[in-house]
Formats: structure tokens, sequence, C-alpha cells
């Protein structure tokens, strides 16, 4: 496993009918793989895991393998219960997923005692290396620098942190206690040019959904010290790269996916699809970010038709 790079954290689609779509998955997966992304990042947040039947999870994550190839697919462990967690970690790894993305349980904001308790509890469960996912903002559980340094210095297999607490302070914080020891990755999208600036060495990218190729080219330039290419690029980028930090995220980057014939904005309840000030909103971000856009060399997701 190789912990660095962009891996988008994949959206999950859903026919008129309300079922998962493997056949526009698999062509999605393919088409992000296609415009450069280092892997895939399946279950998580932005795709919908905690609305998706077990059953469900386990064809997302067989489709994902399966289009992948030699590429790694990380699997999102999350649920409301630590034996459910570590359920799905082992079978991922069945799977063959090359590792697993391990969140904190849904709905329980748990203190330090019993959060260190889950994830080690899946980290003991499986032989994949594992990426923390730390997001304070949305699960009201933060795991701080040192409680980090903890969890790796005990499980080997704690190779990376997905760092989304939106404080680029907290990335040069880990680097601080670990040096190279843990690859930290970027989970909020409008702050990936700081991030990268003070040590982070990946993207756990959202609008990457609708623009995989922009995304990338963005990450190289900052890589390559073009500064002034990659701020040109950034200024075009931010207010849809904005749309990764709020509350309607998913039902956003979906409408995003939609606009650019990418996909569909259908969620799944308890959300609801874009309307009134939030639909209007977002219109004209994407109409100014559409009249502005940078030519990128991309491949089209209709090369990837029946992948």
């Amino acid at each position: 496993m190789r912990w660095s790079g962009i891996m988008p954290a994949l959206t999950t689609p859903f026919t008129p009918e309300n079922r998962v779509d493997l056949n526009f998955l698999a062509q999605h997966a393919a088409w992000q793989l296609g415009n450069g992304c280092a892997g895939l990042i399946m279950l998580g947040s932005l795709g919908e895991g905690a609305t998706l039947e077990h059953a469900e999870k386990i064809e997302v994550l067989k489709t994902a393998v399966r289009v992948a190839g030699n590429l790694p697919v990380v699997a999102s462990i999350s649920a409301l219960s630590t034996s459910v967690a570590v359920t799905l970690a082992k079978e991922a790894e069945d799977l063959g997923c090359a590792g697993l993305m391990v969140l904190p349980p849904y709905v329980y904001a748990s203190d330090w005692d019993e959060m260190k308790q889950h994830v080690a509890a899946v980290l003991g469960a499986t032989r994949l290396e594992c990426m923390l996912y730390n997001n304070p903002i949305a699960y009201k559980t933060d795991f701080l620098p040192d409680q980090i340094a903890e969890l790796a210095g005990e499980h080997g297999n704690l190779k990376a942190v997905k760092e989304s607490s939106a404080d680029v302070r907290r990335v040069a914080a880990i680097r601080a206690l670990l040096g190279d020891k843990l690859s930290i990755f970027v989970g909020v999208d409008d702050v990936i040019v700081e991030a990268f600036g003070v040590g982070a060495v990946g993207w756990v990218a959202g609008l990457v959904n609708a623009y995989p190729a922009e995304s990338v080219k963005l990450v190289e330039l900052v890589q390559a010290g073009r500064r002034e290419e990659a701020f040109e690029l950034y200024r075009w980028f931010l207010p849809l790269l904005r749309l990764d930090t709020v509350p309607k995220f998913v039902q956003l980057i979906k409408w995003v996916q939609e606009q650019v014939g990418v996909g569909s904005a259908q969620v799944r309840a308890p959300r609801f699809e874009l309307r009134g000030a939030d639909l209007a909103e977002v219109k004209a971000v994407f109409e100014r970010a559409k009249a502005t856009q940078p030519a990128v060399k991309k491949r089209p997701i209709e090369e990837f038709v029946g992948a």
C-alpha cells in the first residue's frame, strides 16, 4: 500500500429505483483512476456509507476492487458498534481491499479511552495497512496529535491519518511527533495547498468526483514547486472546493457531478436533493467556474463505458 497522492472519496450512485448503480460506479471509478488518481476510497461519508445496507457495501467493494486492478481500494470502516466495524474490516480484507480507513463510531461521541479501544479493535482484526480518519467537526470526537502518535506506536499497521479538522497546524503537529512514520492525508478540500506546504503527502478528495484531472494537476503543480501556476488553478478551484466543507456536501458534490455529465444528483434519504436557496447558491458558484474553467488535459468519462 502506497499512502500518497489523490484518492477520491468516491460517491455512491443510485438508480431511479434507489438501488446502488453498480454499472455507473464501475465507470466512474475507472474514470477517476484513468485521470491520475492513486486509488479509491469507498463507503465514506461522501459515499453515503451510513445509508447503505451491509450487502450493498459488499457489492460496492467488489466492484471497486475489480475495476481498480493493481491500484489500491481503501474501504471505509464505520459502524454504530465495534463488532460490526470489525466484521466489515475482515470482509474488506477478504474481498481484496488494499487498506482500510478507520472511523470513530457513528452517533456516539466517545472519550479517548473508548475511541482508542474501538480503533484498536479494528486495527487488530486485520493485516491490512490502515488510515485513521479524524474529523471532529462531523463526528464530534477528536484524535489529538499525541493520541494519534500513541496509536501508531502500538499498532504497526496504522500507516496514515486523514486529518479533517480544517486546522493545517495539525499536519505540522503530527509530523513533529511522528516524522515520516505516518503519512498525512488532507480530508478538507479547501486547505489542500496549505496542508501540502506543511507536510501532507495525500488528499482524500471530494470535488475530484467531478474534476479528477484538475485535482491531480493542482497537486502536481504544488509538489513541483510551480507556485504561480498552482495558485492560479487554486483560485479557480476554491469556490468549488468549499462545497466540500458544509453539511450538505454530499448533495452539492453530486449536483456538480450531474452538471458536468459524470453522475446523478440523486441522494438517499434522509438527505434531499438541493432546492431553494441552496440550489440557487451552488448554481451561481458553478456557472462562474464553468465560465472561467482552465484548460486541463483529461480523459472523458465516455472512454470508460463498460468498465
